[in-house]
């Protein structure tokens, strides 16, 4: 997710979990719950169809609501800004009669809104050691797109069981997101919070995130499954994310120190399925909501279903010499920097005009940056499916009628770019904002050049972190 703040999540009671996860998930599945499709290999230990009659509500047994507009005794708006309030009427949580649950943002009147969110009653879901768990939803995004969009927030995600009762532990004891979206845009994001915020290890308040377009059919047009596979049985342990069982996004516990992992993940979880209005991430992509935005327009998710695979002593996870939050890293030889995660500024391998300076998002941020001005960043892989989006954090605190381009060449920096976006003043040096520009098709791994270029002499920008989509 790009520039948002904890998106920390009800709930009434701590569970005891120490029964649950001694006996695994297996045997507390009830096959006659759910009708929904198993992937070879895996054995169901839950899920919902939301098969029922037209205009009631969601299993209660399986579900709890989400109400009001914080947790108790937790930050205001849920800690994200978001301006909904989460109700349990089934004129924003429903059942629609054809195997079909609706999340649907409704305005009033007085133009306030109110909104939907549930959350699984079982916190213990997690792999078996040595094991694989397996996380999915089949849904479509709110059918909105552009002003009529302004402020749409659907997400489907995962939280750690010890933040219920507490409210306060976010983000270090994990946040997994398997599917968000905002402003009708054609794409999910996918991210896994931990560690401290801001900034730490996993790069707080934004997370470690990969993100898609959906295609074929936009994923407002129609159905789409999201899924995410959390894999103990490998060296690192790891996160996988899948767009239509198109793998797009990993994480590997290696990326960080031992401790941020366990404690992000040395616990079950608890799903959640919402549509918030406004907030930080929406305010990163232009706002809302606003008077053009459409009321009433549901996210519609046909199935959630949770997978498990394998058991067994899991291969032991070496403990990773983690860089120092601000510090500029070399990759090994051969290039191991992830094109999908983000690429911290400051861990240049090579520069020319820049300087470091403290980042009010956390670490350090590389600015002074004018016309000529350049910084590289060695053996970043692409992977083999191609790269065609540029996304970077900068802030500029540039004189009205100054501005310039943040480019991105590969190899070498006389190369001809192969993306770039132009920045003018975002209202300070320190006021950051995620700008996305288009890049021509990029496989492999490269060296990649951040190149700076202006018609004028003045700074016109700061940059925190840039990464790449597909």
């Amino acid at each position: 997710m790009r520039h948002r703040p904890p998106r920390l999540r009800l709930l009434f009671a701590a569970l005891g979990l120490a029964g649950l996860l001694a006996g695994g998930l297996a045997g507390q599945f009830d096959p006659a719950q759910a009708a929904v499709p198993a992937p070879g290999g895996w054995t169901q230990v839950f899920a919902d169809d939301f098969n029922g009659p037209a205009g009631t509500g969601v299993n209660t047994a399986t579900w709890q609501y989400t109400t009001g507009t914080s947790y108790p005794g937790g930050p205001a708006g849920f800690g994200t800004g978001e301006v909904e309030t989460m109700t349990s009427s089934t004129a924003n949580v429903a059942l629609d009669g054809s195997g079909n649950l609706r999340i649907t943002p409704v305005r009033n009147a007085a133009g306030q809104w109110t909104s939907g969110r549930i959350e699984t009653n079982r916190t213990d879901f997690q792999p078996p050691a040595g094991g694989k768990l397996r996380v999915e939803a089949r849904l479509q995004m709110p059918n909105v797109t552009g002003a009529a969009a302004k402020g749409y927030w659907p997400a489907f995600w995962m939280l750690g069981a010890p933040y219920r009762g507490n409210y306060w532990n976010w983000p270090s004891i994990g946040e997994i997101d398997i599917m968000e979206n905002v402003q009708g845009i054609n794409n999910e994001w996918a991210t896994l919070h931990c560690g401290t915020s801001p900034g730490g290890v996993c790069n707080e308040t934004t997370g470690i995130g990969g993100q898609r377009a959906c295609g074929p059919g936009t994923c407002q047009s129609g159905f789409h499954t999201y899924t995410v596979e959390w894999d103990r049985s490998t060296s690192p342990e790891q996160l996988r994310w899948y767009l239509d069982g198109a793998q797009f996004h990993t994480v590997n516990a290696s990326q960080m120190d031992a401790g941020t992992w366990a404690a992000a993940t040395g616990h079950g979880f608890f799903l959640i399925l919402n549509v918030a209005m406004g907030g930080a991430f929406p305010a990163a992509f232009g706002g809302g909501p606003d008077g053009a935005t459409a009321s009433g327009v549901p996210m519609v998710v046909d199935y959630v279903g949770v997978w498990q695979s394998g058991t067994g002593t899991p291969t032991p996870t070496p403990t990773p010499s983690p860089t120092p939050t601000g510090t500029p890293s070399t990759p090994p030889p051969g290039g191991h920097r992830d094109a999908y995660a983000p690429i911290q500024a400051e861990s240049f391998d090579g520069q020319g005009g820049t300087a470091t300076e403290a980042c009010a998002e956390g670490g350090q941020d590389i600015g002074s940056l004018a016309n000529g001005d350049w910084a590289l960043y060695r053996g970043v892989d692409f992977g083999s499916t191609p790269a065609r989006q540029f996304l970077g954090r900068v802030a500029s605190g540039a004189a009205g009628g100054v501005s310039g381009l943040v480019e991105v060449r590969l190899d070498s920096r006389t190369s001809a770019p192969v993306g770039s976006f132009a920045v003018a003043n975002t209202g300070g040096w320190q006021s950051w904002r995620t700008v996305p520009a288009n890049i021509s098709g990029v496989t492999g791994t490269h060296d990649v050049y951040l190149t700076f270029t202006s018609g004028q002499g003045a700074d016109f920008v700061n940059v925190n972190w840039f990464d790449f989509g597909h």
